[in-house]
């Protein structure tokens, strides 16, 4: 292992295992329930990153959505998401998590969600909960995604001014109007030597949740230029893909949601939908993948792997055999499995081998792939920063 990987691993696991990375996910689940084609008997496995797509996911009414993640933060946050949904009204929880900050934050805290979550949940909220009651920074400024967000916009407002285009552009109508803004007043000024020089830092990087391994799956396919891959990504979300509807980057630009542009958890009749009980069929588990596939037995139909598979691709490829092994192990005859990489392709997955009826096989052979409605919807992602999206039938 060279310096650079060594430094490079050191500073991710730094961030990733003593904060809160994702304050809002970064998937678009409309992709997703168009590639899951979730059903009443499905039960689903999904990498819980900040909640909001399990919660998504529970509003299709399947039998069960199994939200894992190894960070204990992240859910932490689901748990207070569902806590929220069992004991606040809509308005309340909407200025909690839409609007990301809620005066006296920590009263409401104690006397109506803090009782509903786990004792490790507690304990971590008992110190974080001033996280929503802050005028001058929103919770989607805090996590170290959050704090990445919150200096871009720092940058945008005090050192090259583009607030107003910036609110400009979000308001716009058509994508027309969006290119226009974006090509005569945001592209020459926004992109300047100190925002490539930080976009190709490791340390930044490793804010918002991206190893060296997932670059170097991205470095790939753009010779090495990870800074031309975002601002690709960039300009495709800004002049190709209507923002009307994108919460993702609106919230990352303002710091908050608004009633008609927000994730469907937080519109108020799927708000009801989960009160009522559909919340009931997500459960939080604080395990890695594999892990919850061997301590559980359950039958899982529908596995969503986000882009960690990026993560384990090269030095960890044992533990991503192994992760694949327990998924064969609980799948159900027609499961399906849905993910994401950074990079163009990921030849890396039909190289793993899996035990299956005393015989070791490659993935390459026994997945097949919906490359042609994977390919569609990638084209329609509103967050439009993965170089690829998968869908395969196990």
């Amino acid at each position: 292992m060279s310096l650079v990987d060594w430094v490079s691993g050191r500073v991710f696991n730094l961030v990733h295992r003593h904060n809160l990375v994702y304050n809002t996910c970064w998937e678009d689940p409309r992709l997703d329930r168009a590639a899951l084609e979730l059903g009443p008997d499905d039960s689903v496995l999904v990498i819980t990153s900040a909640g909001c797509n399990a919660l998504d996911y529970a509003l299709t009414r399947p039998k069960h959505v199994y939200a894992v993640d190894m960070n204990p933060r992240q859910n932490a946050l689901l748990e207070l998401k569902l806590s929220g949904i069992k004991n606040l009204d809509f308005d309340t929880f909407f200025t909690m998590f839409g609007e990301g900050r809620l005066p006296g934050a920590r009263k409401i805290y104690n006397q109506k969600l803090r009782g509903s979550i786990s004792e490790w949940s507690q304990k971590y909220w008992d110190r974080k909960i001033k996280f929503f009651d802050n005028r001058r920074r929103t919770f989607y400024f805090r996590g170290t995604s959050g704090a990445f967000a919150r200096m871009l916009n720092v940058y945008i407002d005090k050192i090259v001014k583009l607030r107003p285009w910036i609110d400009e552009i979000l308001e716009a109508e058509t994508v027309q109007q969006q290119r226009r803004i974006y090509e005569e007043h945001l592209r020459d000024r926004f992109w300047t030597r100190t925002v490539r020089f930080a976009i190709n830092r490791d340390t930044t990087l490793s804010m918002v949740g991206v190893p060296r391994a997932q670059r170097s799956q991205v470095e790939m396919h753009y010779d090495g230029r990870i800074s031309k891959f975002v601002q690709d990504c960039v300009e495709a979300v800004l002049t190709k893909l209507p923002i009307s509807d994108n919460y993702f980057w609106r919230v990352y630009m303002t710091g908050r949601y608004t009633h008609k542009c927000c994730p469907e958890y937080l519109k108020p009749d799927n708000f009801q939908k989960l009160k009522d009980a559909l919340a009931d069929r997500v459960s939080v588990h604080t395990d890695s993948v594999q892990g919850f596939l061997e301590k559980h037995d359950v039958e899982i139909s529908r596995f969503v792997l986000l882009d960690h598979m990026d993560w384990l691709s090269d030095k960890y490829f044992t533990m991503l055999e192994a992760e694949w092994q327990a998924i064969y192990d609980r799948a159900t005859p027609d499961a399906r499995v849905i993910w994401r990489s950074g990079g163009m392709r990921t030849d890396y997955v039909d190289e793993v081998r899996v035990q299956l009826d005393g015989h070791l096989r490659q993935l390459g052979e026994l997945l097949h792939y919906n490359r042609d409605l994977a390919e569609q919807l990638h084209e329609k992602c509103r967050v439009h920063t993965y170089g690829s999206f998968y869908i395969a039938d196990l």
